[in-house]
């Protein structure tokens, strides 16, 4: 599992039909204080009605996620599958960082 920020929303005209009625969205990785990840953005399959803003937890182990889907050849291998309200890291709160949520 991993999180993530969701940066945006990915449009394909041409797809491969296992992504057929699917929203894809890019996300950047995430370190658990919220600051971005030494990791590539990269696609993923959204099974959890996320949008761009959101802080989301992800299945990225691609058989995992294929056998979750119930796709075991679909070429599919990370999908959101939360959207995460907060993470707490050795007793602190590290998201939300917002006024009126702090620890």
């Amino acid at each position: 599992m991993k999180i993530g920020r969701v940066i945006g929303t990915v449009v394909t005209p041409v797809q491969h039909p296992a992504y057929d009625g699917m929203t894809l969205l890019a996300v950047r990785p995430l370190d658990p204080d919220g600051s971005e990840a030494d990791e590539r953005m990269f696609v993923a399959v959204d099974r959890a009605q996320a949008g761009v803003g959101d802080r989301v937890l992800l299945m990225a182990e691609g058989s995992s996620v294929r056998d979750v889907l119930g796709m075991p050849h679909a070429p599919i291998r990370c999908a959101v599958v939360g959207v995460i309200d907060e993470i707490e890291v050795d007793g602190a709160r590290t998201y939300p960082t917002t006024p009126g949520h702090e620890a």
